[in-house]
C-alpha cells in the first residue's frame, strides 16, 4: 500500500506523466481539484488530450454553460473552454493521454 496526501500533489494531479505522482503513466492523468467561488482558468485547449471533468460538488461555468453536482463534461482535443467557479467547487479531472505541456491559452487579442 502506498499513501500520499492530495495537498502534496501539484494542483491536485496525482496520476500521470509528471512528478510527484502515485502512478507515472502516459495513458492518462487524474486530479481532484478544489476551487473557491470566483476562481477561474483562461480559455484554453489541449492539442493531444481529451479532458473529462466531473463536478462533485458546487457550480461552475464552462464555455458559457452552467454545470453542477453530478455533471460530467467531455472536452475534445482542440476544443477550447474556460472555467469559472460560481461557488466553492470540487471536481475530478481525467485527461487522456498524459502529455506534458499540452495546455494552450487562447489568444484573447
Amino acid at each position: 500500500m502506498t499513501v500520499a496526501k492530495l495537498n502534496e500533489m501539484t494542483g491536485g494531479w496525482f496520476i500521470g506523466k509528471f512528478e510527484p505522482t502515485l502512478l507515472s503513466t502516459d495513458d492518462f492523468e487524474v486530479a481532484v481539484k478544489r476551487y473557491k467561488a470566483g476562481d477561474h482558468e483562461k480559455q484554453h485547449y489541449h492539442k493531444q488530450a481529451v479532458e473529462f471533468t466531473v463536478i462533485l460538488n458546487g457550480e461552475v461555468e464552462m464555455s458559457g454553460k452552467k454545470f453542477s453536482d453530478g455533471d460530467i463534461i467531455r472536452v475534445e482535443k482542440n476544443e477550447s473552454t474556460d472555467f469559472r467557479a460560481l461557488t466553492d467547487v470540487i471536481t475530478v479531472v481525467v485527461k487522456t493521454p498524459s502529455v506534458a505541456a499540452d495546455k494552450f491559452i487562447v489568444d484573447e487579442g
